[in-house]
């Protein structure tokens, strides 16, 4: 409670996320380097019923049970704020024809998402996207395919069933998964993000030379492969610009620069594709309109009363009886 005593329990994933992380820096983890959650108050019945779900995932993956033992948890991934830049009003993307809602699409919720949000955002932009999808297929009608960019898809997609490489792709998935764990996760410094940036690119020239074996019938293994190019790109994307963010802000949390900046706060920084590789640019943010700038303008502080010593009571007035 003493990490954000005003809201205690209630407080937001990020401050309740480094309370833990600071917790177990200083020792007082539990024995895997998380915290214990116990809520054990409030009553077997009562967690059956309002956490059924957390009940049975702890009672069958980890044999615990919660209504008599607390849980071990630890922060981990939880949104990515950051993704395709679409039209607030249409979930267009910049490539047309392509419209994103959800977590895929980025700016809704700034630097930090706060919980229930991501619901609304898909009822509201998942809508969007659908009803101008639609209407582009009507006004725009279908396209002509790049029968070259079909050819030069599917060699890549089949490449991992006939190649020599000698690299298995869930190994790869695993050593990618710890290296953005270990240097891009929670807590981020220049040294660690640069050391996560140099892992992710030895695991892209690495995934070149996977194989798996078997056919494309019912295959994880070739599925992992095609999802792998797809992560080590997303991955690079979120270390880069996490290495040109030198400030703290909502959810990315730097340990070298505890701070916001006030002019990294005005921009985006924006990660696209050059001949293969992946660069960056910084865009302006869009002013927000006056209309939802003032609700979030902090109220103007009360003068304080001053407080004055009452001089002493006129005499009471006396009665005299008629």
């Amino acid at each position: 409670l003493e990490y954000d005593p005003k809201k205690k329990e209630l407080s937001s994933r990020d401050i309740v996320a480094r309370s833990i992380y600071k917790e177990a820096q200083a020792g007082r983890g539990t024995p895997h380097g998380g915290a214990w959650l116990d809520v054990r108050h409030l009553g077997a019945e009562r967690i059956k019923t309002k956490l059924p779900s957390m009940y049975e995932q702890f009672l069958r993956l980890a044999d615990v049970d919660i209504t008599k033992q607390p849980m071990e948890v630890a922060p981990t991934i939880h949104y990515a704020m950051g993704g395709l830049r679409v039209d607030a009003e249409t979930a267009a993307t910049t490539l047309p024809g392509l419209y994103a809602a959800g977590e895929v699409a980025a700016g809704l919720h700034g630097a930090n998402r706060l919980g229930g949000n991501s619901l609304s955002d898909l009822l509201v932009f998942g809508r969007r996207a659908g009803d101008a999808a639609g209407a582009f297929v009507r006004d725009v009608g279908l396209g002509q395919i790049d029968e070259r960019q079909i050819a030069d898809e599917q060699q890549t997609l089949l490449l991992p069933l006939s190649g020599q490489g000698k690299e298995n792709p869930y190994l790869l998935q695993q050593a990618l998964q710890q290296a953005m764990q270990d240097g891009a996760g929670l807590a981020r410094d220049e040294k660690g993000l640069k050391a996560c940036l140099n892992r992710v690119l030895e695991l892209r020239q690495r995934a070149a030379r996977i194989h798996v074996p078997g056919s494309r019938r019912y295959n994880p293994g070739w599925h992992t492969a095609r999802d792998l190019r797809f992560m080590l790109t997303v991955s690079e994307c979120i270390v880069r610009a996490a290495i040109e963010r030198r400030e703290s802000r909502g959810a990315h949390w730097r340990l070298d620069y505890l701070e916001k900046d006030a002019a990294l706060g005005r921009v985006n920084v924006i990660a696209y594709d050059e001949g293969g590789q992946v660069k960056l640019r910084q865009r302006p943010v869009p002013q927000m309109p006056p209309e939802l700038a003032s609700l979030f303008q902090e109220p103007a502080a009360t003068p304080a009363a001053t407080t004055q010593t009452p001089g002493p009571r006129p005499p009471a007035e006396k009665r005299v009886p008629a």
